[in-house]
C-alpha cells in the first residue's frame, strides 16, 4: 500500500513537472494540517547562478513523536524534472526507498536536525542553473505533519546583488506587458479616430469592440504591474486583485463579441434568436468559473491536494467555451448559404458567406495556437526562455483583434450592398460551380 502511495505521489509530481505552471514563486505562505503524503511540492522555480532559497518553518508538530523514527526521511530537497524522472526510476527498480536518499535531488533540510525544536530556518544557495521544484518528502508512512511553511526563491541579480523573485525566463515580462498594454492603449484611440470618422455608419457592436480593446489594455497593464511588483518584493501588493477583474471581464466580453459577431448581430440582423442566447448563456457562466479555477490556480499552488482538479477543471471549460462560440458562426454560415441560392441576392450574400468564413476560419485559428501551441511552447521551452511563449500567445492574440477590427470596421459604402449586375452572375455561376463541387 505504501509503494502504491509513493508511485501515485511520484506521478502526481512528475504531473507538475510537466505541466506549465502559473504561480511566478513569490513568497508564499503554506499551512500543512495532518498530512501523511509522501510527496508534497510547492513552487517551481527557475535560478541562475546566483540562486536563493529562503525557507522558514513554524508549529511543526509530528504525529509520532518516537525517537526511533529515521526522521532523516522527511524533509524537503529540490530537483529538476530530468532528475525526477530518474528518482522514479531509482524507486521502481528498488534502489533507494525514499527520494531524498536519491544522489540526483539537493537536499534542503531532513528532521533529524531538529532536535526537539518545533521550527527552523534556513537559507540555501544554488549556484547550478536550472529550474527546480521545492518538495517535501515523507517517506515514514505513520507520521503526519502539522507545519507553516514560508518560502522564498529568488535570484541575486546586478553589481549590488538585488533580489529578483520572477524566475529566471520570466523576469522580462513585466516590460513585456507593459509595451503589449501600450500597443492596445494606441489600438484603441485608433479606433476611436475611425467610429468618430465614420460616425454615421457605426453599430452598437463597434462600441463593444473597443471596450474589448480597453479592457485588454487595461488587463496587461494590471498584469506588469503585478509582476513588477512581485519581481521587486515578492508579493503583489493588490495589483492581482485589479488583474483577475480585468481578465475577468475581458475573457467575458471577447467570448461575448466573438458570439455576437458569429451570429451576425448589427451587421445582419438587429436581433439575437433563441439558440444563440442560449450560447452566450452558457458560455459567460462558464467563463465565470475558468476565472475562479485561475484564481484558485494562481493563488495557491500544487502543494494544494486539489491543484491539479482546479488544473483540469480550467482546461476543460476552457476548451468547452472554444467549442461553443464556434457553433454560431457555423450557423451564420449554413444561414447566409441558404439565403444565397433562394433570396435572388447571390452577389451579397456570397460576400457575407466569404466573410464568415474566413472568421471561422480565424476563430479556429486563434483558438488552436493560444491554447495548444502556446501551452506546448511553454511545456517544451527551456525555462530560461518561458517568456517566448508569452510573446507568443500576445502576438497571435494582437492578430486576432487587428483582423476582426479590419474586416468588421464600419464602411460609409458598404460593399455587400452596392453591387453590379456583372458581380451578381458571376456570383451566381460561383454558387452553381459550389453546388457542382458539393455534389
Amino acid at each position: 500500500m505504501a509503494a502504491m502511495d509513493f508511485s501515485f505521489s511520484s506521478m502526481f509530481l512528475l504531473l507538475v513537472f510537466l505541466l506549465p505552471i502559473s504561480s511566478f514563486a513569490e513568497i508564499r505562505l503554506t499551512e500543512i494540517r495532518n498530512d501523511n503524503r509522501p510527496i508534497i511540492p510547492f513552487d517551481v522555480f527557475g535560478f541562475s547562478h546566483g540562486g536563493r532559497l529562503e525557507l522558514n518553518v513554524s508549529r511543526l508538530e509530528l504525529s509520532d513523536p518516537n525517537p526511533d523514527l529515521d526522521l532523516s526521511k522527511a524533509g524537503f530537497f529540490l530537483c529538476t524534472r530530468e532528475s525526477w524522472l530518474h528518482v522514479i526510476q531509482q524507486l521502481e527498480e528498488g534502489e533507494i526507498s525514499c527520494a531524498l536518499q536519491s544522489d540526483l535531488v539537493k537536499p534542503v533540510y531532513t528532521f533529524n536536525s531538529l532536535k526537539g525544536s518545533d521550527r527552523f530556518d534556513v537559507l540555501y544557495s544554488e549556484s547550478d542553473a536550472d529550474q527546480y521544484t521545492l518538495v517535501f518528502a515523507n517517506c515514514l508512512q505513520q507520521l503526519k505533519v502539522s507545519m507553516d511553511v514560508r518560502s522564498a526563491m529568488y535570484n541575486l541579480e546586478g553589481k549590488n546583488g538585488g533580489r529578483d523573485y520572477l524566475s529566471a525566463g520570466k523576469t522580462i515580462l513585466p516590460r513585456i506587458y507593459f509595451v503589449f498594454s501600450l500597443i492596445y492603449f494606441s489600438l484603441a484611440v485608433v479606433w476611436i479616430h475611425v467610429l468618430y470618422k465614420k460616425r454615421l455608419t457605426v453599430y452598437g457592436i463597434h462600441f463593444f469592440m473597443l471596450a474589448v480593446v480597453i479592457l485588454k489594455a487595461l488587463n496587461l497593464l494590471c498584469e506588469a504591474e503585478d509582476k513588477s511588483y512581485i519581481k521587486r518584493t515578492g508579493s503583489a501588493h493588490g495589483w492581482d486583485v485589479l488583474f483577475y477583474i480585468f481578465s475577468f471581464l475581458k475573457g467575458i466580453t471577447l467570448f461575448t463579441l466573438i458570439v455576437l459577431i458569429g451570429t451576425g448581430w448589427s451587421f445582419l440582423k438587429p436581433y439575437l434568436q433563441d439558440k444563440e442566447k442560449k450560447v452566450l448563456m452558457i458560455v459567460i457562466p462558464l467563463q465565470v468559473v475558468a476565472n475562479i479555477a485561475q484564481v484558485v490556480i494562481d493563488e495557491t499552488g500544487p502543494f494544494e491536494q486539489d491543484w491539479v482538479t482546479w488544473k483540469q477543471v480550467f482546461l476543460l471549460v476552457d476548451v468547452i467555451c472554444c467549442c461553443a462560440v464556434l457553433f454560431p458562426i457555423v450557423w451564420s454560415i449554413k444561414n447566409l448559404r441558404e439565403a444565397a441560392r433562394t433570396d435572388g441576392k447571390a452577389a451579397v450574400n456570397l460576400m457575407k458567406l466569404t466573410l464568415f468564413r474566413q472568421y471561422y476560419i480565424v476563430v479556429i485559428c486563434y483558438i488552436y495556437f493560444t491554447r495548444v501551441v502556446v501551452y506546448a511552447l511553454e511545456t517544451i521551452t527551456s525555462y530560461r526562455y518561458l517568456w517566448t511563449s508569452v510573446v507568443a500567445g500576445e502576438l497571435a492574440t494582437l492578430a486576432f483583434y487587428a483582423f476582426t477590427g479590419y474586416k468588421f470596421k464600419p464602411e460609409a459604402h458598404n460593399p455587400y450592398f452596392v453591387v453590379d449586375d456583372e458581380e451578381e452572375e458571376a456570383a451566381a455561376e460561383a454558387l452553381k460551380l459550389e453546388d457542382e463541387f458539393e455534389l
